[in-house]
């Protein structure tokens, strides 16, 4: 468990934006086994960093020439035109794609295929990166502090590194590590 003043603390965001989101932080926390403080640490990490700091839920929409590539791409399940921009990120870890919608709403028995903007409710929107945590296997990479690799799986290479070990290190320090 975070408070919400070790949320924001740890997030550089006021405590009001920390407010919105700690209950479904914490039963995400919970609900995954996310259940260290080096565990946490590395979740409020990569949560702060994919969502702006909690400003958002959802992809910023240009489209952007890689958001439209996002239209028809098979490995993301995007079959139905349309679809790249229906099945944006979205989340606090941005959840892609048809495919990706469609195991998430089998597995939280939620359907985001009808309904994807249930993703940027605060608490699916933390669900959504507990599941895609647990997915991935990523406690077990918090456990041995490896920030690079679990930013490789969540992002696909290294965007915004100085930015989640910032916040990494801020939470360390907040959840005394």
């Amino acid at each position: 468990m975070i408070t919400r003043g070790q949320l924001a603390v740890s997030l550089q965001c006021p405590v009001e934006r920390a407010d919105k989101f700690i209950d479904a932080v914490n039963d995400t926390l919970d609900k995954y086994a996310i259940n260290t403080s080096l565990r946490v640490a590395h979740f409020i990490a990569q949560i702060g960093h994919e969502s702006g700091r909690l400003r958002y839920v959802r992809e910023i929409w240009g489209p952007t020439a890689a958001q439209k590539g996002y239209e028809g791409r098979k490995d993301l399940g995007n079959v139905t035109a349309g679809d790249g921009q229906r099945y944006m990120g979205r989340g606090l870890i941005q959840i892609t794609g048809r495919a990706n919608y469609k195991t998430l709403s089998d597995d939280l028995d939620h359907d985001f295929i009808k309904h994807p903007d249930d993703l940027e409710t605060p608490e699916f929107a933390a669900l959504s990166a507990g599941w895609f945590w647990s997915q991935h296997g990523l406690n077990e990479l918090a456990d041995q502090d490896l920030l690079t690799r679990i930013t490789k799986i969540i992002n696909g290479g290294q965007n915004g590194i100085d930015d989640r070990r910032a916040i990494l290190a801020m939470a360390k320090k907040v959840l005394g590590i």
